[in-house]
């Protein structure tokens, strides 16, 4: 399969700098280099996206700090994504912060409204990144984006690339979740987002979970984005993430996941987001990353 590698190391959209690190640290575990061993075709997308620096930035309103700047970084990528889909590739998005995927879904939409295919998101997070400008405590932006793909919140971001809904909310899935804002949780009840919380995971088993989660997927989409923020994972097993929460899944468990999205054949597009190897250990989160992008793509151990 040729997979076109799209690096967006935008940090803007958090709190916490070091997540603009995180396409590097992908290249060091050996990203390409899987790629090829297990017969894919990797390309890189030329030339690479220009990105704003924190510290040469003005912040703007706090309650959506850095918007402009995102807002284009954002809209550079969804051209960057519809393209490597109408080339009949596959984009896989390499980050940087989870603000990023607005641009991911917007030129995902943009492909498939076209093409009147009906698609959806498998959010696999700790967070569930649903909030709006009203309901952040923080006004970082990678808490947003989800809710601005699906429509909801501010327009400059929920009208980036074109003013449409960029993906149904019915069919978005949440999984992993397990730290979410009280404004946050009224906005996702509201939007008909189905969720499979963390307590989920464990009252129903992984195996279980991951099943009522791709029937539902099947019965709705013919084709499949994953949204993997790395803080998804227990930081016992992935410190080096950006917004570490503690009670996160296994390296099995997403593993496990990864396996069953990938025997869908549903799936058109990955993005993984959050890797910061200032907090990581001799790059271990970046290296676990590379296997699971490996499992999603198709590998199995047997």
């Amino acid at each position: 399969m040729k997979i076109n590698v799209i690096e967006v190391p935008l940090d803007l959209g958090a709190n916490r700098r070091g997540v603009d690190m995180g396409p590097s640290a992908l290249r060091l575990a050996g990203l390409k280099e899987n790629l090829i061993a297990h017969g894919h075709t990797p390309e890189e997308s030329m030339p690479r996206l220009q990105i704003a620096i924190q510290e040469f930035e003005e912040m703007g309103d706090p309650k959506i700090k850095f918007l402009d700047q995102i807002v284009q970084t954002c809209t550079l990528l969804a051209q960057r994504v519809e393209s490597s889909l109408e080339q009949e590739k596959f984009p896989l998005v390499i980050g940087g912060d989870h603000s990023i995927a607005i641009g991911t879904l917007a030129g995902l939409g943009a492909y498939y409204s076209k093409k009147k295919i009906s698609w959806g998101v498998l959010w696999i997070d700790a967070h569930g990144d649903f909030n709006t400008p009203e309901t952040s405590p923080s006004g970082n932006i990678h808490g947003m984006s989800l809710a601005a793909s699906a429509g909801i919140g501010d327009s400059r971001l929920s009208a980036l690339y074109g003013d449409f809904r960029k993906v149904d909310p019915a069919n978005v899935v949440l999984m992993g979740i397990r730290d979410l804002d009280s404004g946050e949780k009224q906005n996702i009840r509201s939007a008909g987002v189905q969720v499979f919380t963390i307590s989920d995971i464990d009252r129903l088993g992984m195996s279980e979970t991951v099943n009522f989660a791709m029937e539902y997927l099947k019965d709705r989409v013919d084709a499949l984005h994953i949204s993997f923020d790395v803080d998804a994972i227990d930081p016992r097993f992935a410190p080096g993430v950006g917004t570490p929460v503690r009670g996160g899944l296994s390296y099995r468990e997403i593993s496990l996941l990864m396996e069953s999205a990938s025997k869908t054949g549903l799936i058109r597009s990955a993005e993984v987001v959050e890797i910061n190897p200032i907090l990581d250990v001799r790059n271990q989160t970046a290296r676990m990353a590379v296997e699971i992008i490996m499992r999603l793509l198709g590998a199995t151990t047997y």
